[in-house]
């Protein structure tokens, strides 16, 4: 097997056609086609089902493309840990749940850029079984998550503790009015967020099930609509201040048991720690120090 082969594979199969492929590629359709046979006649199956619309995988197919996508990670990777010399540089991907970037990140994204000016930081949001996903699938070389994770091919350091509250519209003055609404709704961030979870479950101790759902993509769409008494929803309640107006929103606290949660940092144990990786990480621990 060529890995230029497999690589060409893996590229048709994310973008359904070979001449999309050959777009992507900067080369010709008949390269594609070429490169795709060639890796059909060497595994003895075939590898996709064509058609006028595109290229659909075979059920081989399906069962390459992870193995393709492993092969493409590992020799990015080799090449990052052939340049890595000891001083951060290169580029640098990490994720984080909307909410550590907008309370966390700020200054802890300033202080590393001002002391490594060589790296080019790229930072993704999203939920955290969306940044432990990207994580694992090297997309990614670490993200904050809300914890606790446990993977076996993760490592997962404690990085800040946040203190989670209830947040209504002001007109529910007190939690007991607040969960005694019939018409009580969930606002909430997609399926996969672990405040998303923890929200049904605390709602779920106190009897109240089968809520309806109001889904949001945004952190500032989910904050608008509580505000405008939508609904319910759980958040970190340094964001009414800070990042979200006060007045705007009531806070009802928690018990501390229900409260308290830990936002960790977690990478893959058998990816290329790089120096521009090790750089961040101490920049974290100095932030959560403070």
């Amino acid at each position: 097997m060529d890995t230029k082969d497999l690589a060409t594979f893996a590229t048709v199969a994310r973008m359904g056609g070979m001449g999309r492929a050959a777009r992507t590629l900067n080369t010709v359709q008949s390269n594609v086609t070429q490169r795709v046979r060639r890796l059909e006649e060497s595994l003895g199956v075939t590898l996709f089902e064509r058609s006028r619309a595109g290229a659909r995988l075979t059920a081989a197919g399906e069962r390459l493309m992870p193995y393709a996508a492993r092969v493409d990670a590992l020799l990015e990777e080799a090449g990052r840990a052939a340049r890595d010399d000891g001083a951060p540089r290169g580029t640098l991907t990490v994720g984080a749940l909307e909410t550590t970037a907008a309370l966390r990140l700020s200054s802890l994204l300033a202080s590393y850029a001002k002391a490594h000016p060589q790296v080019d930081l790229v930072l993704r949001t999203g939920t955290t079984a969306e940044m432990v996903e990207r994580v694992l699938a090297r997309e990614l070389e670490g993200a904050f998550v809300c914890g606790p994770v446990v993977h076996p091919e993760l490592a997962v350091a404690a990085v800040f503790e946040e203190e989670l509250a209830l947040l209504s519209a002001p007109s529910n003055r007190s939690l007991a009015d607040l969960l005694g609404q019939p018409d009580l709704r969930l606002v909430i961030l997609r399926a996969g967020c672990s405040y998303r979870q923890r929200l049904e479950e605390i709602l779920a101790r106190r009897g109240i099930v089968g809520l309806r759902r109001l889904e949001f993509g945004t952190l500032e769409a989910i904050l608008g609509a509580v505000a405008a008494g939508l609904g319910v929803t759980l958040m970190p309640r340094a964001l009414v201040g800070p990042v979200w107006r006060g007045g705007r929103i009531a806070v009802h606290s928690l018990k501390p048991a229900e409260a308290l949660v830990q936002t960790v940092f977690v990478r893959r144990r058998d990816m290329l720690c790089s120096s521009a990786l090790v750089a961040f990480q101490k920049h974290a621990v100095k932030g959560k120090s403070r």
